[in-house]
This record gives C-alpha cells, sequence and structure tokens, in this order.
C-alpha cells in the first residue's frame, strides 16, 4: 500500500492523490485502504516516515558527521522529497513549526544512537546524546530545507554549489561533536 501511495504522489503530488487512486494502483479495494489510514495526510505521513527512514538506515552505522551529511544529500536528491517540496511544500510546515512526527522520532533514534557510539569510541565529546542528537537534527534539518537558498550561481558568495553546501555542514558537526 506504501508503494502504490509514493507511485501516486510522484504522479500527481500529495494534495491531489486521494485515497482512491492509492487503493486502484494498489489493486486493492478501498476500504482496505480506509481500515489502515482514515485520510491521505496520516498515509502520507507514513510513507515519509518510512522513506526517510530507509535513507538514514543506510548511513546508521557510520560516523556521525559523514552520516548526517550523506542523509542530508541523500534526502536532498530523493524523488518523494523533490515531488514534496516542489508541489506540496505546505505539508512540511506543521513538522517545522509546530511538533514532531514520526520521521522525527526516527531520526532522532537513529543520530543519537550515532553519537553513543563515537562517545563509546571517543570521537564524540561527552554530552547528553539526546541533546546533541536534537541539536544535529536541527542543524541537518536546516541545510536540508533552507541550504539551498544559500547557494549563489557565480559563486560570489563562496558557496556556488551543494557541495559547498555540504562542507559547511561538516565543518559546523565536526566542531561541534569532536572532542
Amino acid at each position: 500500500m506504501l508503494d502504490a501511495a509514493r507511485e501516486v504522489v510522484l504522479a500527481v503530488g500529495v494534495r491531489r492523490a486521494t485515497l482512491t487512486d492509492v487503493a486502484r494502483r494498489a489493486g486493492l479495494s478501498r476500504m482496505t485502504i480506509y481500515r489502515r489510514w482514515p485520510d491521505m495526510r496520516t498515509l502520507v505521513a507514513d510513507l515519509m516516515t518510512r522513506e526517510w527512514v530507509r535513507v538514514a538506515d543506510r548511513f546508521a552505522t557510520g560516523d556521525p558527521v559523514t552520516s548526517t551529511v550523506a542523509v542530508v544529500r541523500a534526502l536532498r536528491g530523493h524523488p518523494l522529497w523533490r515531488k514534496i517540496v516542489e508541489v506540496d511544500p505546505e505539508l512540511l510546515l506543521p513538522y517545522l513549526l509546530d511538533r514532531r512526527g514520526a520521521s522525527h522520532e526516527a531520526m532522532l533514534t537513529i543520530v543519537e544512537a550515532a553519537i553513543i557510539r563515537g562517545q563509546e569510541g571517543g570521537t564524540v565529546r561527552p554530552g547528553d546524546p539526546v541533546r546533541m542528537a536534537g541539536t544535529v537534527l536541527l542543524t541537518a534539518q536546516s541545510f536540508l530545507l533552507s541550504g539551498p537558498t544559500m547557494l549563489d550561481p557565480a559563486g560570489l558568495a563562496g558557496m556556488a554549489g551543494l557541495e559547498d553546501l555540504d562542507a559547511e555542514l561538516a565543518t559546523l558537526l565536526e566542531r561541534y561533536l569532536r572532542p
């Protein structure tokens, strides 16, 4: 069902997608979909959590700095992320201004585990891993969402491309996390 939802959202965006479209794409009845999700918004929330966690899990065992930059880079190019940002950006507002979602909770768990591993291995400074994970997530989120606004195509401001942005994120995280 989530795969079908992904296909529908990629085809038409969140606002134009319906549970009926998802049911049709999945080859299921509408009632089957409605038993699990009362509306498209909750289905899309579950879809986003699945997709973002899949990306983050690919990097979950690495160094927290390298992994965070890699996750931001991967999410920035993720087709579902791109579609939401380009067509339905208002969908992200509640998660930026009002509350944490399941995706945030999952990401916090992954980042916290990486910080704890780093602390145990001596590559991350001492400190409260929960607080540090929140700070890393907020930083990564800002680079993911707003970072591209700092790019200057002519290179006059010093950041001509996404590689420059990623390098700055790595520097920021290095100085925050390292002993």
